[in-house]
């Protein structure tokens, strides 16, 4: 059987990968666009010949550096919802010098240099930057498929900021819970979008969020003389802490920043992955995450304060733009 939630431990999850039975490796994100690919992954591949690697970004070069290594007996390594990180090239070229079959299909935004650097070395390079990741997995290996196409749908809604289809946003506010992942793709599996436990956690999260999310604006920080930067502590649900404090105080870009210094960036003009990789990261244009390297002392002080002097360093990338 597949792990869903392999890859807390590396140790574990390389003696599960060179263990595996199934014959496809997904190495995904960890948000709804990701569950959707991997939903569509085990509709056409089933549920049994799937071995599905949740990601977040920082940890993708280590994991996909974890899977290159192991032998790979000519299965297929899926990669999908994940950009480009420097390096990634090497990685590749050692996944494909181990037998794997690699396909990767991304919608966010590569440089040139980036495409043609990957494109050579493995067996397919889909990137679509108008359409989620989910829809570019429909499109390749589910095409005739009327459930597939209706998990695109919804995922797209969601991960494209259109907020037309109620649906997404219950699913996507139910992962921010990471437990309830296999739940909801097992459900979108079978073109079901909403169940009991969907509801009921849904009730919860709109509860908890609602504080969290006032909490953080009432610790925010406002810079900027170009853009009007809200800079926010992270309590959880970044992107609705985010359009809430857009809501509430007509924002253009949102930093909101968790303990370890790493923060998911929402921005009006679409700038958001042009600075968060100025920061070790990187995303869509209009939503992205980076990392500041805070040391002992400023992880201290920016609980203690809420205050950090990357505030500045950001206001300065940002207004270049």
């Amino acid at each position: 059987m597949p792990l869903p939630n392999a890859g807390d431990n590396d140790s574990g999850l390389t003696s599960a990968i060179k263990s595996r039975t199934a014959h496809v490796v997904h190495l995904t994100h960890n948000d709804l666009d990701a569950v959707g690919a991997d939903a569509v992954h085990r509709m056409v591949f089933g549920t049994d010949g799937v071995f599905t690697i949740w990601s977040s970004v920082g940890k993708f070069s280590n994991l996909f550096a974890l899977v290159a290594s192991c032998e790979g007996k000519g299965d297929l390594l899926s990669i999908s919802d994940l950009g480009y990180h420097s390096g990634t090239e090497s990685t590749a070229a050692m996944a494909k010098k181990n037998g794997w079959k690699v396909e990767w299909r991304d919608h966010h935004r590569w440089r040139d240099e980036e495409v043609k650097k990957i494109e050579q070395i493995i067996d397919l390079l889909h990137i679509d930057t108008s359409v989620c990741g989910t829809g570019i997995v429909v499109r390749d290996i589910a095409p005739e498929n009327p459930v597939a196409a209706e998990v695109a749908r919804v995922v797209c809604d969601y991960d494209l900021w259109k907020h037309a289809d109620p649906r997404s946003a219950v699913l996507g506010q139910v992962l921010q819970r990471k437990a309830n992942r296999d739940h909801v793709r097992d459900c979108l599996v079978n073109g079901v979008f909403s169940d009991e436990h969907i509801e009921r956690e849904n009730a919860d999260i709109m509860a908890e969020m609602e504080a969290m999310m006032h909490r953080s604006l009432k610790h925010a920080t406002f810079a900027g003389t170009k853009y009007h930067i809200a800079f926010a502590p992270m309590y959880g649900y970044p992107s609705e802490t985010a359009h809430f404090i857009r809501d509430q105080k007509k924002t253009d870009i949102e930093v909101i920043i968790g303990k370890d210094g790493k923060f998911s960036i929402r921005s009006v003009p679409p700038i958001s992955h042009l600075i968060a990789r100025e920061f070790g990261g990187g995303g869509h244009p209009n939503a992205a995450g980076g990392s500041f390297t805070f040391t002992v002392i400023e992880r201290f002080t920016w609980w203690l304060f809420r205050k950090s002097r990357y505030f500045d360093e950001l206001v300065k990338v940002a207004e270049t733009y």
